[in-house]
């Protein structure tokens, strides 16, 4: 594809996903398949463009509404352009270059990009919800949690996120994935904090590659690594992935028990239980078993007490995912944080009964709000009294602390929260 065309392919994803309720990934994804002629080169071209909006979304928006402008996916695209050091007249080429570029510039979309020619992205009118792009209920709970940081923790995760791998020990060791890799042209370096983990200097495409085919490396953030070694599950263990998805934890934990003893996968989505059967073959993973989770289910009642470890990476806001999803911090309203919570709590109400004297429940988040985190700990432990909070011993910088809290500017991480609640013997 020409530049030009590469552009209007942005203008028409940009506005699927502005009038699309579902998560922007899922509509690119959509959106590509139904185009197969696009390759691999021009979807990322075309996902840069797009995700470029997607993560200055309010500061475009603030600027449209001054000039009581329409928010369109092309005035939305040349702004962007705008901002980004192109000249009108450059913008104004790429919106008249051939047969499979976007339509010209109107008359007003002209004017609007001389009018804010010279201009930067950034005005001291902004409020502090557009400079931060996140919406404005939130920033309250945002400054309490992070305080004088906070504009340093929003400026990370408004960055591009790294591509990180977790080596499957199962069949491989990470200096053998690293060379391994390397001869597919890809260069990783370990991660600081996970003993499995990997971190591409650039981010490529892994997925049609021999190691990824062949079940040497998963895609899997750091930190969300931390959370399956926080279980210490061991061989031999029964352990329970409470909220399972696809997946990619419990893969984890049955590397970490060598594929001996019992791990159950569980979660309340089909197509989530479903989607993990082909990771846990390509894994060489035979010690899951996945179970649906419904209404009136009597599976919990009948294996109580019975599991060593019990993970539940709980729903949540996402807020710790922003830098991977910018479009979910516009679309999270305070109504749905209550509804979270909800959910949470009555979740760990049902897990913990699972959990076998002695034996340990590990709550985690990929969210960074107190609601979601430290209280929802804390009204736990006040319900049920028979379990305590253990403090980290693992990884070694987090020893003897409380909870685990991951954030992108301290660590690198996507944002991540968990917590260790040992039942009383």
């Amino acid at each position: 594809m020409t530049p030009a065309g590469q552009l209007a392919a942005a203008i028409d994803l940009l506005a699927e996903i502005e009038a699309d309720p579902r998560p922007a990934d899922a509509v690119a994804n959509h959106f590509f398949r139904a185009r197969r002629f696009i390759g691999g080169g021009d979807r990322r071209a075309v996902s840069t463009l797009v995700w470029g909006v997607l993560r200055a979304r309010r500061h475009l928006g603030w600027w449209l509404d001054r000039l009581s402008a329409p928010q369109t996916s092309r005035l939305l695209l040349a702004l962007q352009a705008l901002f980004s050091g192109q000249t009108p007249l450059k913008i104004a080429m790429a919106f008249s270059a051939g047969r499979y570029g976007p339509p010209p510039l109107t008359a007003e979309e002209t004017t609007i990009l001389a009018q804010l020619a010279g201009h930067t992205l950034e005005h001291p009118h902004m409020s502090d919800a557009v400079r931060y792009e996140v919406p404005d209920w939130i920033v309250p709970k945002l400054q309490a949690e992070f305080g004088p940081a906070l504009a340093a923790e929003m400026a990370a995760m408004n960055s591009p996120a790294p591509l990180d791998l977790r080596v499957n020990l199962l069949k491989t060791t990470r200096e053998g994935a690293m060379a391994a890799l390397a001869r597919e042209g890809l260069e990783a370096i370990p991660t600081p904090y996970s003993p499995w983990g990997l971190r591409l200097r650039n981010r490529q495409s892994v997925t049609q590659g021999k190691v990824f085919q062949d079940g040497l490396v998963e895609i899997q953030d750091e930190g969300s690594q931390l959370i399956a070694l926080l279980t210490e599950a061991r061989p031999g263990m029964r352990v329970a992935d409470y909220c399972a998805g696809a997946g990619g934890k419990t893969l984890s934990l049955a590397m970490c028990m060598g594929n001996k003893g019992h791990i159950v996968a569980c979660d309340v989505s089909v197509p989530r239980l479903d989607g993990a059967i082909r990771r846990l073959r390509r894994a060489g993973v035979h010690n899951v078993e996945r179970h649906l989770l419904t209404p009136g289910d009597k599976w919990v009642k009948r294996t109580a007490g019975s599991f060593d470890r019990v993970l539940v990476d709980a729903p949540c806001s996402g807020t710790g995912t922003w830098r991977r999803n910018p479009d979910a911090r516009l679309r999270l309203s305070e109504t749905d944080l209550a509804e979270l919570r909800q959910k949470q709590a009555q979740i760990l109400d049902h897990a913990q009964k699972l959990v076998k004297p002695g034996g340990r429940l590990i709550y985690a988040t990929c969210s960074m709000l107190h609601d979601e985190n430290e209280a929802q700990v804390e009204a736990f432990m006040a319900r049920y009294p028979i379990f305590r909070l253990e403090p980290l011993t693992i990884p070694e910088s987090f020893r003897g602390v409380s909870y685990l809290r991951l954030s992108p500017r301290q660590h690198g991480t996507d944002g991540f929260f968990a917590a260790i609640l040992a039942r009383d013997p």
